[in-house]
């Protein structure tokens, strides 16, 4: 998957993009570690039951020169892409990925705009 400006998940309510003051001292104060080729990548484990083990696997990656990102819901493994949308069984999940944006968007390293 290439790096995109704005980036919409399915089903998603919002869409995403860079906010146009993001810095790298930010991205590194907020969890975000820098890969061998410079790019900026944040893991996160999304649970349903905190400690278990059990989840998806959200990875954020924003490129050396912050003009584009790219997120990936994945299965615990990461190799099979998930949509956590689809269905309101995965509701938890949902409210946890929802929160964890909105700090990413308070501390104006994401825009989102309503679908």
């Amino acid at each position: 998957m290439a790096f995109q400006t704005s980036v919409s998940l399915p089903n998603c309510d919002f869409n995403y993009s860079l906010h146009p003051n993001v810095k790298k001292f930010t991205l590194r104060d907020n969890t975000f570690a820098e890969t061998k080729v410079g790019n900026y990548e944040l893991s996160r484990l999304l649970e349903a039951v905190p400690n278990s083990g059990n989840g998806f696997l959200l990875k954020i990656i924003v490129n050396k020169d912050l003009t584009g990102f790219k997120i990936n819901i994945t299965d615990k493994s990461g190799l099979r892409l998930v949509n956590i949308f689809k269905s309101e069984d995965h509701h938890i999940i949902q409210q946890k990925f929802y929160f964890l944006m909105d700090s990413l968007v308070e501390r104006q390293i994401f825009e989102k705009t309503p679908q």
